[in-house]
């Protein structure tokens, strides 16, 4: 005969009767299945909530989220099709304490990145996480990315400029100089007479896409570093950081000008109906930040 055990979430009445918004739990390891990594998943931490609309019960059913979760999405390659269903049946086997379900996904996405010009490669990671609300039986999903990039600083490199130009006038004094002369100079250690500084930098997106759409994560990722133009790099060789050094030149930017850049392409997605996003380049010069700020909606997003 199989022993009865207590049941307190579902034998016990509330002290007070009142809804609570969302009960669950966080950072549930679970392995993902994504179509950009078909060969292997990768680890996953899942938040998962479900309202508790039934005032005077006591709790909800907490294992049979964490069941829901394990079974489904470890199964499962990761899709809207396959969210949607798992919210529902997050609400359904709450059988009638719920009416609401939400999951947040978090995990770090590994591309590799080609060197370039050398044949050199690596591999980076890219913080995702998704979130999905499943309210009044409709879903509602949200994509954030963290995209780190290396930006130089226009003032700073003009000011370099203005300090070569003296250093030059100061070293010829002559009206002519040779270019032998000139090239000489500029190669040596004396020639480097200041540098601009740079920093790495951040862009933090979130976005909601048309019909919920789950878009291919890595091509997202490389659109938006090439929108930027100065992506981080992984293994390099010397033609690698001076081709580096070379982009950097050609993208002279503060964080309004990233930010500017960002906006652009989001606004020309037609798959974006909502975006907030925040610029921040940590400055070599001070030790503050240097941010930017923006949104689509008029409600926009408080924080991150």
């Amino acid at each position: 005969m199989k022993l009865q055990l207590p049941d307190i979430a579902s034998g016990q009445r509330a002290g007070a009767a009142l809804p609570l918004k969302w009960v669950g739990m966080e950072g549930i390891a679970i392995p993902l299945n994504i179509i950009e990594q078909p060969s292997s998943s990768i680890a996953a931490k899942a938040d998962v909530f479900v309202s508790l609309d039934k005032a005077d019960a006591k709790g909800i059913h907490m294992s049979r989220l964490y069941l829901r979760v394990k079974d489904i999405l470890a199964r499962e390659q990761l899709s809207v099709g396959v969210l949607a269903a798992l919210l529902k049946e997050l609400v359904e086997s709450q059988q009638g304490l719920s009416l609401a379900a939400r999951l947040q996904l978090a995990f770090e996405l590994t591309i590799r990145k080609p060197a370039l010009l050398s044949d050199q490669f690596g591999y980076q990671t890219y913080p995702v996480s998704i979130r999905c609300e499943y309210i009044n039986e409709q879903m509602n999903m949200e994509l954030s990315l963290t995209i780190p990039y290396s930006s130089t600083c226009p003032c700073s490199a003009a000011l370099s400029r203005q300090a070569m130009s003296d250093a030059i006038t100061s070293q010829f004094s002559q009206d002519l100089i040779s270019k032998e002369q000139l090239l000489d100079w500029v190669t040596s250690q004396q020639g480097s007479v200041a540098t601009p500084h740079s920093q790495r930098s951040y862009a933090y997106l979130k976005l909601r896409l048309q019909n919920n759409a789950l878009p291919n994560l890595e091509t997202l990722i490389k659109n938006l570093e090439e929108v930027i133009g100065t992506p981080v790099q992984t293994a390099v060789k010397r033609e690698d950081e001076q081709a580096f050094a070379k982009l950097n030149a050609e993208n002279l930017m503060f964080c309004e000008d990233a930010a500017r850049r960002l906006k652009l392409a989001l606004e020309n997605n037609g798959q974006v109906i909502d975006y907030w996003f925040k610029v921040e380049h940590q400055e070599s010069l001070h030790a503050h930040n240097a941010v930017v700020i923006d949104h689509k909606s008029s409600h926009g997003y408080e924080k991150l």
